[in-house]
């Protein structure tokens, strides 16, 4: 038999793990040197219990988004990471330690690659083939690239969402508004604080009722019902007396929003965080209980995902009632529309290859059934995404999610974090009100951590108000990809020419360098950023040009980043989407406080965003082309051209 083709699984932990259960906190180092340890140490973060979802089963977050292929794998990478060697560099692939090689002491301590396919191959079906042989592994975003911080990372991104939401569509934040949606899992569970943060209520359907109580104990969740009648009644309430508020209910999400409808009670907001991106782990259907969903699961793979495709309709349509009802409606990034769309259109094929080249149809009219009239003729991309609605703008401007952990365990040095980055960007209202708002409400998960967007903007305008142009420039079309900036007016220039990531980056090396901060800290991001992924159906939906599926730009932010000396980079595909639907990147930067992590911090933290500016530049984005030339960001044929 071929090696590769055994596969080692075990039923229990593996009793490294168990020792672990969570980082290593302190000052004592367990490998040779503190951009190793970073890695182990997020590592192992990853599957802490207060972090994942299901850490005995390696699972991070998202249905199957794991951060090691096996225990056996776990087991492997900590035993290599302990050993890797200041100038070597470990291999990943699929979560599975597969090669080290001498390189060079500003190299990437750490090369990762995940659940990445070759085009016609790129498939769920192929995924599950390699994923049962042991050869492949589901790395989500963060979950296989060690960067998970808890459902806070996820929350300061759907905080700027719904504020950017609430700018556009009401008064600049959500209070009296209802915002309806479903999902309470690793991501999902993010909802409800981002919406109460905004002022706003929330109802949120999950059929874990496990789930909502997780949420309810770690505070991003007030109150839980099993009934809709009850969690309306709640809701409105407190809308009317303009309270933040947020109730968890117990029901599927379908069943939520068609419930709405037939209340003829209609959100101000609707929206869904389910992980359908994965119709068979993901998402579960209408009509069952958890437990006899997961048992059909097990027992007819096949059946299960039909069901699941078939609720997955009805919450789409249930969507769209609700819009055309006067709901503002958007998906949050978890491809519901692209799921329908494909399995409507599967339908379709298989309804005209059943009748036959020379049948006619006979059904017409809105009851014509299984076809593409009635609900099944309604588009699933009907509503918007997230991004081209209300995040391109901010790409643009390479803004995007700037997290950071403190790898000594203590909550203090977040806290002193936190002052550094209000002292540095005073005038930006938003994060300040977002760093405020996390002190008082988001809980430390593992590791204590933070995240802020910050972007490429190598100045410190003030959030003046928009002159008459920036004001045409609002009110553009959602896939013209113009918006309001958060920053405001034009960027001015650092007088060291330094971008707000690097700028903060290099004032944390400080901290550490003057033990104001117990031990390093590592900076990370979502694979969600400005220029890191290409995903049609989400982040680079409707692009201006067209590039909707060029890949081209997350490949160049991975070796970019490489070349700039990140400390881990990483390569994925299908995070948030699913298998076949993304490729995103992701990097590490560990501040131990010396110089070398200080002139790394300049490079990369210039390099990743600079990218974000670079990808929309080049498809047409105005506010992009404005940022490179205020922040001098070379563009060589937009620059040739204009020399010319």
């Amino acid at each position: 038999m071929d090696p590769a083709d055994i596969v080692t699984e075990r039923d229990e932990p593996s009793p490294v793990w168990e020792a672990y259960r969570g980082a290593h906190t302190g000052t004592d180092l367990e490998c040779q040197g503190w951009r190793q340890e970073a890695a182990l140490r997020m590592l192992n973060n990853n599957l802490d219990p207060e972090v994942a979802e299901k850490p005995e089963e390696l699972v991070v977050y998202g249905g199957t988004g794991k951060a090691a292929r096996s225990w056996d794998a776990y087991e492997a990478i900590v035993a290599e990471l302990r050993e890797l060697g200041d100038a070597e560099t470990l291999l990943v692939q699929s979560g599975k330690p597969v090669g080290r090689f001498e390189t060079h002491e500003r190299a990437p301590r750490v090369l990762i690659a995940n659940s990445n396919l070759v085009g016609r191959w790129d498939t769920w079906e192929h995924f599950h083939e390699l994923e049962a042989e042991g050869k492949i592994m589901y790395g989500q975003m963060t979950a296989g690239s060690w960067a998970y911080i808890g459902t806070q990372g996820i929350v300061q991104g759907t905080y700027e969402t719904l504020a950017e939401l609430a700018r556009q569509e009401y008064d600049g934040d959500l209070g009296g508004k209802i915002v309806a949606t479903a999902g309470l899992g690793g991501m999902g569970g993010a909802q409800p604080l981002a919406v109460t943060m905004n002022g706003g209520v929330c109802i949120a359907a999950e059929v874990d009722e496990s789930r909502i109580d997780r949420r309810i104990e770690t505070g991003y969740c007030m109150e839980k019902t099993d009934e809709v009648d009850e969690a309306l009644e709640r809701a409105q309430d407190a809308a009317e007396a303009g309270e933040p508020y947020s109730v968890g209910v117990h029901v599927n999400g379908a069943d939520l929003l068609e419930g709405l409808l037939e209340r003829d009670a209609v959100p101000d907001v609707v929206t869904d965080q389910t992980s359908a991106h994965d119709a068979l782990e993901g998402y579960y259907p209408s009509g069952y209980t958890l437990e006899e969903a997961d048992a059909l699961r097990e027992e007819d793979p096949d059946r299960y995902r039909e069901a699941a495709l078939e609720t997955m309709a009805r919450h789409v349509d249930a969507i769209l009632a609700l819009q055309e009802r006067g709901a503002v409606a958007f998906e949050y990034g978890n491809n519901i529309r692209g799921q329908v769309a494909e399995w409507r259109a599967e339908r379709a094929d298989a309804r005209d290859g059943a009748k036959g080249p020379d049948a006619e149809d006979e059904a017409e009219g809105p009851d014509a059934g299984d076809g593409t009239d009635g609900p099944d003729s309604r588009d699933p991309f009907d509503f918007p995404g997230f991004v081209p609605a209300y995040i391109r703008p901010q790409f643009c401007r390479g803004r995007g999610p700037f997290r950071w952990i403190a790898l000594s365990g203590e909550e203090a040095d977040i806290h002193r974090t936190d002052e550094a980055v209000l002292e540095l960007f005073p005038e930006k209202e938003r994060l300040v009100r977002w760093i405020e708002l996390a002190q008082e409400q988001v809980s430390f998960q593992g590791l204590p951590s933070r995240v802020c967007w910050l972007g490429f903007q190598t100045g410190e305008a003030p959030e003046a108000p928009r002159d008459e142009g920036s004001a045409e420039r609002s009110s553009a079309d959602h896939s013209s990809g113009q918006g309001p900036r958060e920053d405001g007016g034009t960027a001015g220039v650092d007088e060291d020419g330094l971008t707000e990531r690097a700028r903060f980056a290099l004032r944390i090396n400080e901290l550490v360098r003057e033990g104001e901060l117990a031990a390093p800290i590592v900076v990370t991001r979502d694979h969600l950023d400005a220029g890191s992924v290409a995903s049609p159906n989400r982040e680079t939906e409707a692009m201006k040009d067209g590039t909707d599926a060029v890949a081209d730009w997350p490949i160049l932010n991975a070796l970019l980043n490489c070349a700039a000396g990140a400390d881990i980079v990483s390569v994925h595909d299908g995070g948030g989407v699913g298998i076949g639907n993304s490729i995103h990147t992701n990097n590490h930067v560990v501040l131990d406080g010396t110089d070398q992590a200080a002139a790394t911090a300049r490079r990369v933290f210039t390099t990743d965003p600079g990218m974000g500016v670079v990808r929309h530049a080049d498809a047409g984005y105005a506010e992009a082309i404005e940022t490179a030339a205020d922040s001098d960001v070379a563009i060589p044929m937009r620059d040739r051209v204009a020399d010319q």
